[in-house]
């Protein structure tokens, strides 16, 4: 099971690295990883997905706590929260495939950014599964490339 949990570190050197090795010195994979200051500049928001059961998950959770520099350690998915992703795609256009891309940029409310004479760059943002839906049909036209920032998540009320 893929979970979202939400990490407040100090903001330092090598907590980042601290946090990576915990998950690998333990065999658990970090399926995407967001880290940027808060409103404090001193303390960092992680928000990290990783996969697994109830007890894998609470493992983890207790050695986060453990580390030095660690605030608080939160497992949103099973509570309220809104979570965003955003993916920037080129795609190879020309003149036949350009209002195609146009109208799906349209439908998933992106964005394009940067247009040259053989690509489109888009922006969009959204939940996974709208980020898949527009790569799925955008893939047939000619995805020359994407960057994905991982998923961004925040509890919902106080």
């Amino acid at each position: 099971m893929r979970r979202t949990i939400s990490v407040l570190v100090e903001n330092e050197a090598g907590v980042l690295a601290r946090v990576a090795n915990l998950f690998s010195g333990r065999g658990y994979n970090i399926d995407s990883l967001n880290v940027a200051e808060t409103l404090d500049p001193s303390i960092s928001c992680m928000t990290i997905v990783t996969h697994g059961n109830d007890p894998i998950i609470e493992q983890i959770t207790k050695q986060l706590h453990k580390l030095i520099n660690v605030i608080r350690v939160t497992d949103l998915t099973e509570s309220e929260h809104v979570a965003r992703e955003l993916v920037l795609i080129k795609v190879a256009t020309d003149a036949s495939t350009r209002a195609e891309v146009l109208r799906l940029v349209d439908i998933f409310r992106g964005k394009v950014v940067d247009v040259t004479p053989r690509s489109f760059t888009i922006e969009v943002t959204g939940g996974e599964s709208k980020i898949e839906g527009i790569l799925n049909l955008l893939k047939p036209l000619g995805i020359k490339e994407i960057v994905r920032t991982g998923k961004v998540a925040i509890s919902r009320g106080n």
